[in-house]
């Protein structure tokens, strides 16, 4: 059942990815019920009797759904139409995976309570990083356009889009917002995996791939934010931390993950 709710849910992402940006209403309604339909998908596959099912797929599904709740707010207070065509897509593709990829089952008999929140805090990381690096790729794109001459510019969807944007001061302050909450939340994470690593996952803190990604995209986004406050940084040298520290991120779960699962076809441990 719950899959044809992910295939409803893609399709309802992909028509709101595609509408002409005047149709606000059916948009934001759109993809509201998009996003009902994802989130109860989800909750249904993931959350079994007494075990949690992860997996690559199933965490880069949840990622772009909180995402695409990000992205809903915030074009409820800024026009944001372009975020909506880097968003939605990427949604649409995403919550078809967990149908394809199923990950494993993950008892939680002996397990911490505090597990379910780690997995939870870890994914409003992610989540809040992801839709940073959109606004990065964004901010990038908008940025390219004033420097390209009139005559030369390309009309489209989403350069109208492109034009709809905030101004890229305000589009800044919004980037160091989400980078803001993402490291305290991605901050929580390193904590609760380092000091409850045993309690957790029943092992010792462990020097793994997983963990010096994660640890070395921590680093990167304190660095910015510290690069910020202490010397100003920003235009291209905060863009280029941004999506640097966001792909180091996602190699550390989804990338780490893939690997195991669809190439070495291991389960998670």
């Amino acid at each position: 059942m719950y899959t044809y709710l992910f295939v409803l849910a893609a399709f309802c992402y992909a028509v709101c990815a595609c509408l002409p940006s005047k149709n606000r209403m059916a948009i934001s309604l759109g993809t509201l019920f998009g996003w009902l339909l994802h989130g109860g998908a989800l909750w249904v596959d993931v959350v079994t009797s007494g075990s949690l099912r992860m997996g690559f797929a199933i965490m880069l599904s949840g990622t772009l759904w909180i995402s695409v709740a990000a992205y809903w707010l915030e074009n409820r207070n800024f026009s944001l139409d372009g975020l909506r065509i880097l968003v939605l897509p990427c949604a649409a593709v995403s919550v078809l995976l967990p149908t394809i990829f199923p990950g494993n089952l993950i008892p939680l008999d002996g397990k911490s309570a505090l597990f379910p929140w780690h997995i939870a805090i870890a994914m409003l990381a992610y989540s809040t990083l992801t839709i940073a690096a959109f606004h990065a790729v964004l901010m990038a794109l908008q940025e390219s356009k004033l420097h390209t001459r009139r005559g030369t510019q390309k009309a489209g969807l989403f350069a109208l889009a492109l034009d709809r944007l905030p101004a890229l001061l305000t589009m800044e302050k919004l980037l160091f917002r989400l980078i803001g909450f993402g490291f305290v939340l991605l901050t929580l994470t390193v904590l609760s995996g380092v000091v409850f690593s045993e309690e957790l996952f029943g092992k010792a803190f462990k020097w793994e791939h997983k963990t010096i990604f994660t640890m070395l995209s921590w680093l990167l986004f304190g660095v910015l934010l510290a690069g910020r406050k202490w010397r100003g940084w920003r235009g291209k040298t905060a863009l280029s931390f941004t999506l640097t520290g966001f792909t180091t991120l996602l190699l550390a779960y989804v990338g780490s993950r893939f690997v195991l699962e669809v190439v070495l076809h291991r389960g998670v441990a």
